[in-house]
């Protein structure tokens, strides 16, 4: 609870604050660029901010908008662009849902393999961690997609705040204790309505049983490097539950009608920060 009024506190400053310390552990690729049009105008208005990345990533570069840390990791840009491209053709290809289901098993072992990895080059690296502990941020702001931010987070004992389009398997709403019903919300993949038919949400329901399977295996080595480095059990739900606010990307008007805490913000417009206008 007072993590949660720290960040509120902090955040609704933004505007008329001398400048805040904040420390961003972003999630890269088209995650990032979103998130970097927020630190361009928290900058603006004099926050100091700190981004940690890999040495080796795609998208997260200097900028004189903020300071960036970066750490050693063992992947090369070569092998790191390969596996990211192999994984977002997977995706996004068409296939019958069992094989599609398939594939992102396999994949996600080599995603998730891949960011344990990074982050625990983050989390043992002696010299950035205690530059981190002596630079006593406010808050992290991170894109818990991958929790590596959620961790750091409560290895210096700071509030985190989320910044995200939404979580594999729900795990979201699953957090913060929102509705799920799989009789009424489409599952990824299935390619449903909201009208479904009984036979669509039987496949709903058991689309969703498997998404617990597959998540749970995705995030188990995060739960290991977070029990070793918190020094208890700890699991992914309840990393995500240390959450103080939830910003998410997305609008009702292009989503399900959803009941939701009051630590959920919804600010889809940033996604049409660079718009332009319409033709004739």
């Amino acid at each position: 609870y007072v993590a949660s009024v720290g960040v509120l506190a902090f955040l609704s400053l933004l505007c008329w604050a001398d400048g805040g310390k904040l420390l961003v552990v972003p999630m890269d690729g088209s995650h990032w660029l979103s998130m970097r049009s927020v630190l361009v105008a928290l900058s603006q208005k004099k926050h100091e901010i700190v981004v940690v990345a890999p040495e080796v990533n795609l998208n997260v570069k200097a900028s004189e908008y903020y300071t960036l840390k970066t750490y050693p990791v063992t992947l090369t840009r070569e092998e790191l662009g390969t596996i990211m491209h192999s994984f977002a053709n997977d995706l996004f290809e068409r296939r019958p849902l069992l094989q599609r289901i398939t594939a992102l098993y396999e994949k996600v072992q080599v995603i998730s393999d891949l960011y344990v990895s990074s982050c625990s080059s983050l989390l043992h690296r002696r010299d950035l961690m205690q530059y981190l502990q002596a630079s006593k941020f406010d808050a992290v702001l991170t894109d818990p997609v991958i929790p590596c931010g959620q961790i750091l987070a409560l290895r210096l004992s700071i509030p985190s705040v989320f910044f995200l389009r939404g979580l594999p398997c729900s795990f979201d709403l699953q957090a913060t204790q929102c509705p799920d019903p799989p009789s009424y919300v489409p599952r990824t993949f299935t390619d449903n309505s909201d009208h479904m038919t009984f036979i669509q949400r039987m496949e709903n329901l058991l689309l969703k049983s498997s998404e617990s399977f597959l998540c749970n295996f995705a995030h188990l080595p995060f739960e290991i490097l977070a029990s070793e480095v918190l020094h208890r059990p700890v699991t992914m739900k309840e990393l995500l539950r240390h959450g103080s606010i939830w910003l998410k990307r997305m609008d009702f008007g292009f989503e399900y009608p959803m009941p939701v805490m009051p630590n959920i913000v919804f600010i889809g417009g940033i996604n049409c920060g660079k718009r332009k206008p319409l033709s004739q």
